[in-house]
């Protein structure tokens, strides 16, 4: 068994772990892309509140079981600072999950796209003004660059169309969840943990469920409640595993590696990824301004994430 190691000891240097947080952040946007799937099919199927305790009530039961051993070690300093679990479950949850579901009744995928992509802005310079991190000039570019190609997509190529934007109620909600998104984000920073990342949201998990159901109990007494149906088991343990416990893990153990400005401005392939999910399981066309905005917005999240390199 001597041989396990030295395997175990390379797999877990921190250039590799480095390497991986680089690729995996990749991803999360297109996980967390499902979620605008999932948030256009909800209404009249299963309401706000319901399907975000059902995704993170389901999200925390696997993570907890993951993460026993440790949790029941460390359940006095869990208890010592349980406020910042209630917080982050409030903002991440909560807002990020239950008021996403509630814009959506009204607006779009590709707005929900749009708006969560100025989250980067705000966790940037949070990063530099609360957390002392270091943006620099090469950065700063990556952001704008970036953020012109996701107005590229959105406006499908047609800069003039900016000034005929129609806003609805459910933007309104969308932007809220944008900017507890950023508060999420930096609180975590802000909150160090010495919890691994599975126990971390694992316990964020338990106090979003502390907030979400009484909200959900509510929800219960409305008359335009729906029955619940096979669907809407569907959609939340969809919403628990793809969206949820996987893009979130991912997000909060690469932030740990990576920093947050450098893992946020990946949110930037939102909407990149929101048209290929609308085109391929809505069969939406792709058009030349989501090649375009692709052209702007992978290099400028590369800028943004790549590795310094010695002079």
């Amino acid at each position: 068994m001597s041989w396990r190691k030295p395997r175990e000891r390379r797999l877990f240097r921190p250039e590799s772990r480095h390497r991986l947080a680089l690729a995996l952040i990749w991803v999360t946007p297109a996980l967390w892309a499902v979620n605008y799937i999932i948030a256009r099919s909800a209404p009249g199927v299963v309401e706000p509140y319901a399907l975000a305790l059902g995704r993170w009530a389901t999200a925390g039961v696997l993570l907890t079981l993951f993460a026993r051993s440790e949790l029941w070690r460390e359940r006095h300093a869990i208890l010592s600072v349980w406020y910042q679990y209630v917080t982050l479950g409030f903002l991440g949850m909560l807002v990020c999950g239950a008021w996403v579901y509630l814009g959506a009744k009204t607006t779009v995928a590709m707005n929900i796209a749009l708006i969560y992509s100025a989250s980067p802005v705000l966790i940037a310079l949070g990063a530099v003004f609360w957390l002392g991190e270091r943006f620099r000039a090469r950065q700063v570019l990556g952001v704008v660059v970036a953020l012109a190609g996701v107005v590229h997509v959105v406006v499908k190529g047609q800069w003039m169309a900016l000034t005929q934007v129609q806003w609805v109620a459910g933007d309104g909600w969308i932007v809220l969840a944008m900017v507890s998104w950023a508060l999420y984000a930096l609180l975590q920073k802000m909150w160090p943990s010495s919890l691994s990342a599975t126990a971390r949201l694992a316990a964020i998990c338990m106090g979003g469920v502390a907030v979400l159901l009484p909200c959900a109990v509510w929800e219960l007494t409305l008359p335009t409640t729906p029955a619940w149906t096979w669907k809407a088991t569907w959609l939340v343990l969809t919403a628990a595993l793809v969206p949820g416990l996987v893009a979130y893990w991912i997000y909060g153990w690469s932030q740990k590696i990576l920093g947050a400005s450098r893992v946020a401005v990946t949110l930037y392939l939102g909407p990149l990824y929101a048209a290929v999910a609308a085109w391929g399981v809505l069969n939406e066309p792709l058009g030349w301004h989501h090649l375009v905005g692709a052209g702007l917005i992978l290099p400028g999240v590369f800028l943004v994430t790549r590795t310094e390199t010695a002079p």
